[in-house]
């Protein structure tokens, strides 16, 4: 696996591996470009060039600088990075905080991919009560064990628990609160019946912080959009059941490669 950086600032850190058309991956608010890994392999077998980026304040990118504008900051840097593979259209994966900047790419940028795959992710904190987005602000400014457990379902992989907190543990305080706030407050309403490109919406049965009625309602609105559910995982499909997730992926990837 290869690690390359995409100017100008903010630097960005992006891991790729493999040839062919670019399926790129985005962390969630407490993750970083690792925790693909297992996503970026599986797909480099399989003819496609996989990557993965540190969002901007995260991992080995550039901190964030000044004020942070949630749907252009990111959006922009997405594209960018594509730009750097000379990727005109590409596959676009996100988890979490990285499901809710893919989807933003999809209704703004909807001719730039061939495909969306948004993964426990809502539509904006506007579908979420009041009481759920205080919780959600809530527990992620902490990290007990029993927080970062909360996250996971009942079959996780062994192992993640551990991964996760090393994930965690990684997170530069400042840019962190910097993106939080700025997710809850910008990010409320997003128009996804504006999506026109095939999307994958997937869900864990399991996850407490964007339950899975939030992933129904928003594949219902968007036009065309499967929903799939992944059993027994909670917030991080990927990372716990990594062989299903990469095989429901790479059938939709398969079938939406052009």
């Amino acid at each position: 696996m290869e690690t390359a950086f995409v100017y100008p600032a903010p630097r960005i850190c992006v891991a790729h591996e493999g040839e062919g058309p670019l399926v790129l991956f985005l962390h969630g608010i407490r993750g970083n470009r690792t925790n693909w890994y297992p996503q970026i392999e599986a797909l480099a077998r399989r003819g496609f060039k996989a990557a993965a980026w540190d969002a901007r304040g995260y991992g080995d990118s550039d901190d964030i600088e000044g004020p942070l504008n949630f749907r252009d900051h990111f959006v922009g840097d997405v594209l960018r990075v594509a730009e750097s593979f000379n990727a005109r259209k590409f596959h676009l994966v996100g988890l979490s905080m990285g499901g809710r900047i893919a989807r933003n790419v999809g209704i703004y940028h909807s001719d730039r991919l061939h495909s969306l795959t948004v993964v426990n992710a809502n539509p904006g904190f506007n579908s979420m009560s009041a009481d759920d987005v205080r919780r959600f602000v809530t527990e992620r400014s902490t990290r007990t064990p029993e927080s970062i457990r909360k996250l996971l379902g009942s079959n996780p992989r062994k192992g993640v628990y551990e991964q996760l907190v090393q994930s965690i543990d990684k997170i530069r305080d400042h840019s962190y609160r910097k993106t939080l706030e700025a997710s809850v407050a910008q990010d409320r309403d997003a128009p996804v019946e504006n999506i026109r490109v095939p999307t994958m919406i997937m869900y864990g049965d399991e996850d407490t912080v964007y339950p899975p009625e939030l992933a129904r309602a928003m594949a219902s609105r968007i036009p065309g959009a499967e929903l799939v559910m992944i059993k027994a995982a909670g917030h991080l499909a990927n990372l716990e059941q990594p062989e299903e997730f990469n095989r429901l992926l790479l059938e939709f990837l398969t079938r939406h490669n052009r």
